[in-house]
C-alpha cells in the first residue's frame, strides 16, 4: 500500500475507507512535522541520555535498596497497565485485571495475618503456582499461534494472518504480564510469610529449631520420606539437608524467586534439584519475565519522563 497516494479531498474523515484514514493520518502527520529535522534530533538525544541516566539510577536503586525497588515495581506493573486500558477503553484487560486483583488482595490479605493459619504458605503457594502455571501455557500457546501464523497455517483454515497473530498476542502479552506481577506479588508475600512463620530470617539465622519431620517453610510435617512415592506430592531434600515439600520448595525457589534454603539460606542450584526436563523450561521462562518488567513497568515512566523534558523546552 502506498501512504504517500493523495486522498480524495471531496470526502469526509467519516466517509474514508480504512486504507484512505492511514493514507491521511500519515500524510498529515508528515504535514505537521515538516522542517523540524533539527527539532527531531534533539528530542532523540534527549531520549537516549534520558535512558542511559534512568538505567544507571534503577541499577543503582536496585543495588542498595532492593525492597523499595521490588515495592515500587509491583505497584508500577499493576497501575501502568490499568491507566492506560481505561485511557484507550480496553474493557475486556480491566475486568480480567479486577478479578485478578480481587482474588490476589485475598491471598496476599491471609499472607499478612496475624497470627496466620497454618493452612495460609501452601494456599499462598498453590495460587500463585497456578498463576505462573497459567501465563506459562498463555505465553507457549501464543507463541506457537504466532509461528502458525508466519508459517501460513492459518490459510489451512481460510483466516487472514491479522486474526491470528492479534489472539496471539493478546496471548502472549497476558502470560507474560501476569506471569511478570504474580512473580512480584509472590516474592512480597513470600517475605512476609516465611518471616512470620519463623523459621526464615533476612539474616540467615533461624528464630525456631527445624524439626527433622517438618518442612521449614510451611511449618507442617511432612508424610512421606525423600526415597518414597507420594500420592499428591513428594518430599524434596536439598544439598544441606534440610527437607521440604515438593509444592512448598517448588513455590519458594520457582515462584518465589528465592534460590537459597529457607532455613540455613544455602544457595541452591534449581538445575540440579529439579531433574525434570518439563521444570527447567519453567525456570528459563522465569528469567524471561524478569526483562519483560523492564518494558512495563520502566519503559512508560521513562518515556513519559523524556517527553516531559520535551515539553519543558517546547519541543514537539
Amino acid at each position: 500500500m502506498d501512504l504517500h497516494r493523495p486522498v480524495d479531498s471531496n470526502k469526509t474523515y467519516e466517509e474514508m475507507t480504512a486504507e484512505e484514514k492511514l493514507r491521511y493520518d500519515h500524510q498529515k502527520m508528515h504535514e505537521l512535522h515538516r522542517g523540524h529535522e533539527s527539532m527531531h534530533t534533539t528530542m532523540v538525544m534527549i531520549l537516549i541520555v534520558t535512558l542511559v541516566v534512568a538505567q544507571f539510577v534503577v541499577v543503582e536503586w536496585k543495588r542498595r535498596h532492593y525492597r523499595s525497588y521490588a515495592f515500587f515495581t509491583m505497584v508500577s506493573m499493576w497501575s501502568i497497565p490499568l491507566a492506560l486500558s481505561f485511557n484507550k477503553g480496553w474493557w475486556r484487560f480491566i475486568t480480567i485485571w479486577t478479578i485478578f486483583t480481587l482474588l490476589t488482595g485475598i491471598v496476599i490479605r491471609k499472607s499478612t495475618a496475624r497470627p496466620m493459619s497454618n493452612t495460609t504458605p501452601r494456599l499462598v503457594y498453590k495460587w500463585f503456582y497456578l498463576i505462573y502455571k497459567a501465563s506459562c501455557f498463555l505465553g507457549i500457546v501464543g507463541y506457537i499461534l504466532m509461528m502458525s501464523t508466519f508459517a501460513g497455517i492459518n490459510t489451512f483454515f481460510g483466516h487472514k494472518p491479522q486474526q491470528w497473530m492479534d489472539v496471539a498476542l493478546v496471548l502472549l502479552f497476558y502470560g507474560l504480564y501476569f506471569g511478570v506481577l504474580g512473580r512480584d506479588v509472590a516474592e512480597y508475600c513470600t517475605d512476609k510469610m516465611a518471616a512470620s512463620i519463623g523459621y526464615y530470617t533476612k539474616e540467615g539465622i533461624p528464630t525456631r529449631q527445624l524439626e527433622s519431620n517438618v518442612c521449614a517453610v510451611c511449618g507442617n510435617q511432612l508424610l512421606v520420606d525423600v526415597n518414597e512415592e507420594g500420592i499428591l506430592e513428594n518430599t524434596y531434600k536439598l544439598p544441606c539437608g534440610h527437607v521440604f515439600h515438593e509444592f512448598c520448595i517448588r513455590g519458594w525457589c520457582i515462584v518465589g524467586k528465592k534460590q537459597t534454603c529457607p532455613y540455613c539460606k544455602e544457595k541452591v542450584d534449581l538445575r540440579r534439584m529439579f531433574t525434570n526436563p518439563w521444570d527447567r523450561p519453567h525456570i528459563l521462562y522465569g528469567q524471561l519475565l524478569d526483562w519483560i518488567r523492564w518494558l512495563v513497568a520502566w519503559q512508560p515512566l521513562i518515556l513519559f519522563l523524556a517527553q516531559g523534558i520535551n515539553w519543558i523546552f517546547g519541543l514537539e
